[in-house]
């Protein structure tokens, strides 16, 4: 039988210990030289950044992520510093290079595919971003990506998808999508009507008129259509229920409504809707609409100086020195004054990025907003 000798336990112990002591000071030793060195080349990258020095401050994350090429945060500040310095090929190579992990979680992995779709959109790549952004179908990104492929859409004008897009955003809860997708109707409408499509177009109209809470286009160019094609009374009609559901918005109409009017044999009828209008609302449009029916130079003179005592606008005394402009040289001469003056106000402003323009736009070409454009021109708000 084997003896056990205590003397034996004696040394072993105290040297088992030292062992275990000496190694677990290595295994510390490591762990804090890696972890003076990772979070100082992390934290330098990140002091530069707020001091506004994007380029040392990439090369300082360079060097994090050459240290702890596994830490997938370090990537995606990375890679988002690569996109805001519009240096969009290094930050699809970034995120594609997290893709490629085999070891890289699900949640990881779908952030990185979202992070790839908007590398491909802001460096123009519309076609690849809108396969990434599909790709992100079901995911957390889901809304997110719905609603870029929605404004993908809509730059490439293909509305039917623009228009599924928006109807699924608001299927996901996402808000409501009733005007937009109006005028993703309004706009399949004018390509019916280009192509000669008459049934198509109508069809579009008829579905824009449908949603609940569209806006005034649909009867704006349902009202339209009918005076392009001789039936003023189906146009008078059309904006009469313009005037009804969108009274704000008749002003873009009033001219041609007047027109038609006229046409139709029922200039009494629109000179009393226009001068009530004019009472509320006063506007140099309606004016002009009233004048063309009326065609009285008397009673137009005295109108556009009561107008311009109601709105003081340099527009507004246009009209006014215009009509002494034809007696009066100084007047002429004033007047050419006048409407350089007032050119820069006679424009319609976008209240959401500030973009001007001669001519109202149902989609900001700037920012590509709907319905941020008011109906009444910068001098008349």
């Amino acid at each position: 039988m084997f003896d056990f000798d205590v003397q034996w336990l004696l040394i072993g112990l105290p040297v088992a210990f030292a062992l275990g002591w000496i190694g677990s000071r290595i295994d510390l030793r490591q762990w804090r030289r890696e972890q003076r060195t990772q979070p100082k080349a992390y934290f330098k990258g990140l002091n530069l950044l707020l001091n506004e020095q994007p380029d040392k401050a990439i090369d300082a994350f360079i060097e994090a992520v050459q240290n702890d090429p596994d830490t997938t945060d370090l990537h995606f500040a990375l890679g988002n510093l690569f996109r805001r310095r519009g240096e969009f090929e290094r930050a699809i190579r970034v995120h594609q290079h997290l893709l490629q992990r085999g070891d890289l979680p699900a949640a990881e992995r779908e952030r990185s595919q979202y992070a790839l779709a908007q590398d491909f959109m802001k460096a123009g790549l519309f076609d690849r971003a809108e396969d990434a952004y599909k790709a992100l179908a079901g995911s957390p990104y889901d809304s997110e990506a719905r609603l870029a492929l929605l404004q993908l859409h809509e730059r490439a004008r293909d509305w039917r998808a623009a228009a599924d897009d928006a109807a699924q955003l608001e299927r996901a809860g996402a808000g409501s999508f009733a005007s937009r997708i109006a005028h993703h109707w309004c706009e399949l409408a004018l390509e019916a009507d280009a192509r000669g499509d008459l049934a198509a177009a109508q069809s579009a109209l008829q579905r824009a008129r449908e949603l609940p809470g569209a806006g005034a286009r649909a009867w704006i160019l349902g009202g339209a259509r009918h005076a392009k094609a001789g039936r003023h009374e189906a146009a008078l009609a059309a904006w009469g229920e313009l005037r009804q559901r969108h009274p704000a918005w008749f002003v873009l109409v009033a001219v041609d409504y007047a027109a038609s009017a006229k046409a139709a044999a029922r200039s009494g009828e629109a000179l009393a809707v226009l001068g009530a209008l004019q009472a509320e609302h006063p506007s140099r449009d309606v004016m002009a609409a009233i004048d063309a029916l009326e065609g009285d130079s008397v009673r137009a003179r005295a109108r556009h100086a009561e107008h311009l005592v109601v709105q003081p606008t340099l527009g507004a005394a246009a009209a006014v020195l215009r009509d002494r402009a034809r007696d009066d040289a100084t007047d002429r001469a004033l007047l050419a004054v006048v409407e350089r003056a007032a050119l820069p106000q006679s424009r319609y402003r976008c209240a959401a990025c500030g973009f001007e323009a001669q001519r109202h736009f149902w989609q900001c070409p700037g920012c590509q907003g709907w319905d941020t454009f008011p109906p009444l021109r910068m001098d008349e708000l």
